[in-house]
């Protein structure tokens, strides 16, 4: 637990077009809208605990190469028929990589952002949970 008094957790990202992100992370994703906000909608990544906000106030940054939204499951090869029988393409299919000890694969939002559905292959990946 952190030592600040933290509740919950929210990253806000700016899309290109607000109806097209919103369609993506409701109906490709599956995310559930936590509130909508006018021109941020937050959706709710995990129980009450982690939330992802988009926001169309400013485009979205010309230069995503730096940025990945990361999205941990159990269920890697289950994410990946579900995105895509909704018809949205990946980078490639789920494959696991050594260096990091992870299995994953990329897809990449409307607005460009790189989103990484993974699972890590290590017990001790989170240190509260290995203790």
């Amino acid at each position: 637990m952190s030592e600040l008094p933290i509740d919950a957790q929210i990253t806000f990202i700016y899309a290109s077009n607000l109806e097209s992100s919103a369609r993506f992370y409701e109906a490709v994703l599956g995310l559930p809208l936590a509130v909508d906000q006018g021109s941020c909608r937050i959706y709710c990544v995990l129980d009450g605990r982690a939330y992802l906000g988009l926001c169309q106030g400013k485009p979205a940054p010309e230069d995503l190469s730096g940025i990945i939204i990361t999205l941990v499951t159990s269920d890697v090869d289950g994410c990946y028929a579900r995105i895509v029988a909704r018809g949205w393409q990946c980078e490639h299919p789920p494959q696991r990589n050594e260096n990091y000890q992870i299995y994953h694969f990329f897809l990449r939002d409307p607005s460009g952002y790189r989103i990484e559905i993974q699972r890590f292959d290590r017990e001790d990946w989170d240190r509260r949970r290995a203790t």
